[in-house]
């Protein structure tokens, strides 16, 4: 029998992705929605809601793995008190909720795989390299990513093993982070965000979701991987591609950083800056990139 696993977020840029993965792998995949969805012949779909802290058990109790990718988009919207708070908790209380059912039913997964974030490491640019143990930031961001893994710690706790998957800016035909900046490039007006010299650690939606894949299956990941490619893109250079795979050079000046501040407040930090982050901790665990050049990357997410 095919071994099930559970997503969180799965009806998402990465979750249906991910999803196509796991089942051409010969797993079996249920998938936690809000809403009602009628069952396909590959997926099941099982009801849950945060609010009213509801979740029908069967999904976790017949689950071997569960990925946790469920959660509020950063770059959304403004930055507000309210929002910051639904960024946290949109992200740490499925956990919290999938605790329970397993707690309280003795339930021992296969393994936990959880999103989490290369915003760990702060928002601000330096030549720092981040690797998986470097000192986290005490920003939004960082302080989120860390109340998030100390969550997924809770998991860990109850003897599964828990994988925590670092992402940085992931590239993929008509979704995620391309299909808010290439309305502007595909029209002529492509720009050079701020300075430019700030960093974006990025990867392959299908590299990524192959390094899900990996944490499902590889007993020997435990822990925080950073999930991006080494190859120090910072803002010009990737926008200056965009421009010359839609034909043209950037004309326009650059976009002033307080310009960005202005419309975007405090938000403004994840696009103004950017860190260089390694990803020689899940190389070491054996995974080849097949996305490793910016230009490919985009060139192979616009076609």
């Amino acid at each position: 029998m095919a071994k099930n696993v559970l997503l969180t977020g799965g009806a998402g840029f990465i979750g249906k992705y991910l999803t196509e993965v796991l089942i051409a792998g010969g797993f079996s995949v249920s998938v936690l929605s809000r809403s009602d969805r009628k069952n396909t012949p590959l997926i099941t779909y099982y009801k849950w809601d945060l609010k009213s802290n509801f979740i029908e058990e069967e999904a976790v109790l017949k689950a071997d793995y569960i990925i946790h990718l469920a959660g509020e988009g950063i770059v959304e919207k403004r930055w507000t008190e309210k929002r910051k708070k639904a960024i946290l908790e949109s992200r740490t209380k499925p956990i919290e909720l999938i605790y329970s059912v397993l707690k309280n039913n003795n339930k021992i997964l296969d393994a936990f795989v959880s999103a989490s974030a290369a915003g760990i490491y702060g928002a601000d640019t330096s030549e720092e390299i981040c690797l998986e143990d470097s000192a986290p930031a005490n920003d939004f961001l960082g302080i989120t990513c860390q109340k998030w893994e100390s969550t997924v710690d809770t998991i860990n706790a109850l003897g599964i093993r828990t994988v925590k998957i670092r992402t940085g800016i992931v590239l993929g035909r008509d979704e995620g982070f391309l299909k808010k900046i290439t309305p502007s490039f595909k029209a002529g007006f492509g720009s050079v965000i701020g300075s430019g010299k700030q960093y974006i650690p990025w990867i392959h939606v299908e590299d990524l979701c192959q390094i899900y894949a990996k944490a499902l299956i590889d007993a020997e990941m435990n822990g925080p991987y950073n999930a991006t490619i080494t190859d120090n893109t910072t803002n010009a250079k990737l926008s200056g591609i965009l421009a010359h795979l839609y034909g043209y050079k950037i004309w326009l000046p650059k976009i002033p950083a307080f310009v960005i501040k202005l419309i975007l407040g405090e938000m403004s930090v994840a696009v103004l800056e950017g860190k260089r982050v390694s990803s020689e901790k899940i190389q070491k665990a054996g995974y080849e990139f097949q996305f490793t050049d910016i230009e490919i990357a985009l060139s192979n997410s616009l076609s």
